[in-house]
């Protein structure tokens, strides 16, 4: 059965065409790269996994609240509202926005695959396009095993989010060689990055918790890659190149920041909209939610070089300046231990349940 018919509501069945402007470039430097992106891309091969094999496919998901957070942690939670909803439409509400969720970050991997793919071509070194091959793979990873979660575990999808879709587009439709690294390494990567955190740590569903820890693994090694490129390109920008870059910045933040409003949810369920938004937009929830999901971008825009005054004032009025004080290399070696240990936990599993069938094979022997 087709995905198409799956949606909460029709969508094009044919392709989304977004031209791409720029050169494909090509050098013939082969024997000189950046040590710390050639390890970089060996530790992408040495990374490689099975979305088959890795994830326990078996263990259940309810669909009504998919990560398996208290009811304090819904965006409606506490409003008239909610109140006034049956438990059948509370849960029928769980069902969409785990549904509208995991959409999109279904959706934003299948940009961050088309994007990686543009930057093995626009880049100019051959170390930054080595590591984005690697990249492109684990992006198709990422698809595969996000398309299989939301057809097996939730049966429903939402379209793609237009404030994505926006940044998506305007990422791949700039001539500069830099511009899907920024768009899609720090923002959009970013984001998810933390997005994912938020879950993986909030969740008490174990198919959740695993799925998202092995991503994070690789997501961590994406955004560390659009850092080390970027810094050293910045360095290098006029005053009016880098306030382009910061101009960019702004307004893909701006775009972000409401991409996880769940504004689709509201209007697909016929709930009052401008009340719904409201009442999301002004909670103390959401408030902290917001905060937390800019964690690894303002860090990471700040480290690059893009620290102008108009970029502090938009971090300032979102709300999430602060945030420019993490420590973005301990937050990445947290997300490469969080999946060393379930690896860990799932080889201690398979290792027990060998012994218990050596065991119950020697008892039959016995007897």
């Amino acid at each position: 059965m087709s995905s198409f018919d799956h949606y909460v509501r029709d969508v094009p069945t044919d392709t989304w065409d977004v031209p791409m402007a720029g050169a494909a470039r090509f050098t013939w430097e082969y024997d000189d790269g950046r040590d710390r992106l050639l390890a970089l891309y060996q530790k992408g091969k040495d990374k490689q996994w099975d979305a088959q094999l890795r994830i326990d496919w078996d263990q259940e998901v309810d669909p009504t609240n998919v990560a398996g957070l208290p009811e304090n942690f819904n965006p409606l939670f506490g409003s008239d509202i909610w109140e006034k909803m049956t438990e059948a439409e509370r849960q029928e509400f769980g069902r969409h926005q785990g549904s509208w969720l995991f959409s999109q970050f279904l959706h934003g991997e299948q940009g961050a695959l088309n994007v990686s793919a543009r930057i093995v071509q626009s880049v100019p070194d051959l170390d930054s396009k080595f590591y984005a091959a690697t990249q492109v793979m684990d992006e198709a990873r990422h698809v595969e095993l996000y398309a299989r979660f939301v057809h097996e575990k939730l049966g429903m999808y939402y379209p793609i989010n237009q404030d994505l879709a926006k940044l998506l587009k305007e990422s791949l439709d700039d001539s500069r060689w830099d511009l899907p690294y920024l768009g899609m390494q720090v923002l959009i990567e970013g984001l998810a990055l933390a997005a994912f955190g938020l879950y993986r740590d909030m969740a008490t569903t174990p198919l959740v918790k695993q799925l998202l820890a092995y991503v994070m693994q690789d997501e961590a090694r994406h955004v560390a890659f659009g850092r080390l490129a970027l810094k050293d390109y910045y360095k290098e920008l006029t005053s009016a190149e880098r306030a382009e870059r910061e101009e960019f910045v702004v307004e893909g933040c701006y775009l972000m920041r409401d991409r996880f409003t769940g504004r689709e949810v509201f209007e697909n369920l016929g709930l009052p909209m401008d009340r719904c938004m409201e009442y999301v937009e002004n909670s103390q929830m959401f408030t902290l939610y917001q905060s937390l999901l800019f964690s690894r971008i303002v860090p990471i825009v700040k480290d690059i070089g893009l620290w102008g005054d108009k970029v502090q004032a938009a971090y300032a009025d979102m709300g999430v300046l602060d945030n420019a004080k993490a420590d973005l290399e301990a937050l990445m070696r947290q997300d490469e231990d969080i999946a060393e240990k379930y690896d860990a936990e799932r080889q201690e599993r398979e290792m027990a349940e060998r012994r218990r069938e050596v065991e119950e094979a020697i008892a039959l022997g016995s007897e």
